[in-house]
């Protein structure tokens, strides 16, 4: 179990200014919160040398034609774990969770042509003997993750986010179009480990000047084909008990209802799929009592929900970004 930290008012804080900003400097986070930036660049640290908390930058596959899957496999209970580390390497796979009692995954992916979704869907898992089902769904539309931050982590005023936003050196343009060439991919790669890497390091991954790193960033930043999310384990906020839920909702009460889920503080991701399960979500809860009571009372709340299941989350072998936790 991992062992939880006493964060005070200046480690929330931190923690939400750098899902506004992932980016965003110390001194600007200092004067948002009313403490010097080297105050701040030490919480930071801090946080960050527990490998509990990463900033890590984040391709947006909408903006560049990919296709997000969300892909459920049920397996013979001494593969799952081999299995799930196999899929956590793969660099197209993201969120890979161990369910139940060890044996089921759930994982997100990003295909970027049909050929590369059938070599995964058709080839490697189907193939695999101790692979007994796969299901896979298209993400259509995403309410929570990804640019759309978890609540649980909000504590700043709105004047403070406001000024936090204002803040950001790249401003996003929805009309330019992007495309990534032969040189992106050393970029993506090291923003992936650490969304905060300098321009010397990015420089010195890419092979670029640090003056073309900046000029690619703001080009693909403002493309809204790159971002950068904010990753923090929930057990160092004191919430132990995760879970994957798939439910059931009438089409014309979708939107309604995932949007009523971005409003919860347990939910972490949620997203409507294709499929008998059209929305997902991933909770997060102080314990099992919390758990219960948001499953009673929250979406007991929704009416449009048909049909709900719930699969609590043993182990998360790989959460955003590239490099998996140990």
């Amino acid at each position: 179990m991992v062992e939880i930290i006493e964060l005070d008012e200046v480690d929330r804080g931190l923690l939400h200014a750098l899902q506004v900003d992932g980016r965003a400097s110390f001194s600007r986070v200092g004067e948002v919160l009313g403490v010097s930036d080297q105050r701040v660049a030490r919480r930071y640290r801090r946080l960050r040398s527990t490998g509990l908390l990463r900033v890590v930058g984040v391709v947006d596959g909408r903006r560049l034609g990919y296709e997000s899957w969300a892909i459920r496999l049920r397996c013979t209970p001494d593969a799952a774990v081999a299995i799930a580390e196999a899929l956590g390497r793969r660099p197209d796979t993201f969120w890979v969770h161990l369910l139940s009692g060890g044996t089921e995954i759930s994982a997100g992916t990003l295909q970027r042509t049909a050929r590369e979704r059938e070599s995964l869907l058709l080839s490697k898992l189907a193939r695999t003997n101790r692979v007994l089902s796969v299901t896979a769904h298209r993400t259509l539309h995403t309410f929570v993750g990804g640019r759309v931050g978890w609540q649980g982590l909000a504590v700043l005023s709105p004047e403070q986010v406001a000024h936090l936003a204002d803040g950001r050196v790249y401003r996003r343009r929805e009309d330019e179009q992007i495309t990534l060439g032969p040189g992106d991919q050393a970029l993506l790669d090291e923003l992936s480990r650490d969304g905060r890497a300098g321009y010397a390091d990015l420089a010195a991954a890419t092979g670029w000047s640090e003056s073309t790193v900046r000029r690619r960033m703001e080009q693909l930043c403002s493309a809204g084909a790159l971002f950068f999310d904010m990753d923090v384990l929930p057990a160092l906020l004191g919430y132990q008990v995760e879970a994957q839920l798939w439910m059931s909702v009438p089409p014309a009460e979708l939107d309604a209802t995932g949007r009523a889920l971005a409003g919860h503080h347990e939910v972490a991701f949620a997203g409507a799929t294709t499929g008998p399960a059209n929305l997902t979500a991933s909770i997060v809860c102080r314990d099992d009592e919390a758990l219960y009571r948001y499953l009673n009372d929250s979406l007991g709340a929704l009416p449009a929900i048909r049909h709900i299941e719930t699969a609590p989350i043993i182990r998360t072998v790989k959460r955003a970004g590239a490099v998996l936790p140990l």
